[in-house]
């Protein structure tokens, strides 16, 4: 099946997931996606992720683990939102004085700017700016 949009499926999944309180979540491997779960490990909102080699070598899954807080019944998940902002049908570019704050700095923007895939505050501290991919928090 194709899927017009890569990054909202990839976003759903793990919304989805989170929702349902599973501790992993598998989806098709792209660079882009690699790139976004490396700013999620980094930030905090997952606890790893891999790249997995699938039986028919033509397409890798990129398996992610979920992390979540507190115990049995008190367990909560550290992702509360995502939100995809720039769609295929829809572009949403900033400049690096309008990269928008998620939840007064408590979130996290993701950008794909001509610098690599990176976080607000780090686009922020480049001078940079480019197009919005998603928010988190």
């Amino acid at each position: 099946m194709s899927v017009s949009d890569p990054i909202a499926d990839m976003l759903t999944r793990i919304r989805n997931a989170v929702a349902l309180g599973h501790p992993t979540v598998a989806l098709p491997n792209s660079k882009m996606k690699t790139a976004i779960a490396k700013i999620l490990k980094e930030e905090g909102f997952i606890t790893n992720f891999e790249v997995v080699e699938s039986n028919p070598p033509a397409q890798k899954t990129l398996r992610i683990r979920l992390k979540y807080i507190g115990e049995r019944r008190e367990r909560r998940p550290v992702i509360t939102g995502l939100q995809r902002i720039s769609r295929p049908g829809n572009r949403v570019y900033s400049g690096k004085r309008e990269i928008p704050w998620v939840l007064s700095g408590m979130g996290v923007a993701i950008l794909s700017t001509p610098k690599g895939v990176m976080t607000g505050q780090r686009a922020r501290q480049l001078g940079v700016g480019g197009e919005v991919i998603c928010k988190v928090w």
